[in-house]
């Protein structure tokens, strides 16, 4: 429990790193947190491991680098936070601030998930399979979450497309969603 009371009063992920994104703001007044947003992001598409997902979430995407990235470079978006394929989760947003990662989206009637939700992008494509080390992390992040506050449950947590539907896919057929709800119930998390 020591864990989940370190996230709820500091807003951060234990063991986590911290890379502060300017891409966030205020909740709105009377917003609980309830959601987990499951997303994935890779950059360039299908390469992992470089510098470019940090980069483009803290506004320092170098639109020269590479072809796609002209498209996306003046774009404004972060997440809670990210983890990587070896399982390291790098946080760009506090938890207690409303990170720009879902865009218009309604979950059950409510629409503009931003502003109740916690974003966690895994470093990954919708069809090349996640690491076990992801589902680790993810599944711990996961637990804390809902031990820190407890209205976000098993039946709210979701997918992008889930919250999207029609505009976004990830985190697409190859995040086994069994599995990691099985992770979940893992006593030694948290």
């Amino acid at each position: 429990m020591a864990l989940a009371e370190h996230l709820r009063l500091t807003g951060r992920y234990p063991g986590s790193r911290w890379a502060p994104s300017p891409n966030f703001g205020p909740r709105p007044e009377n917003s609980a947190i309830s959601l987990l947003i499951v997303h994935n992001i890779s950059l360039p598409p299908g390469r992992f491991g470089g510098p470019e997902i940090e980069d483009f979430f803290c506004n320092r995407l170098d639109p020269a680098a590479h072809p796609y990235f002209q498209s996306i470079a003046a774009l404004q978006v972060s997440a809670h936070a990210l983890i990587r394929r070896d399982g390291s989760v790098v946080q760009f947003v506090s938890c207690f601030d409303r990170a720009w990662h879902a865009g218009r989206s309604c979950f059950r009637g409510q629409d503009e998930c931003n502003d109740f939700s916690i974003g966690i992008e895994l470093e990954g494509t919708d069809d090349i399979p996640y690491t076990p080390e992801q589902y680790q992390a993810l599944a711990y992040i996961a637990r804390l979450t809902m031990m820190a506050w407890p209205d976000v449950t098993e039946n709210r947590v979701a997918g992008h497309c889930d919250v999207a539907p029609g505009r976004k896919t990830d985190p697409g057929p190859a995040f086994d969603w069994s599995f990691f709800k099985a992770l979940l119930t893992d006593e030694e998390i948290a």
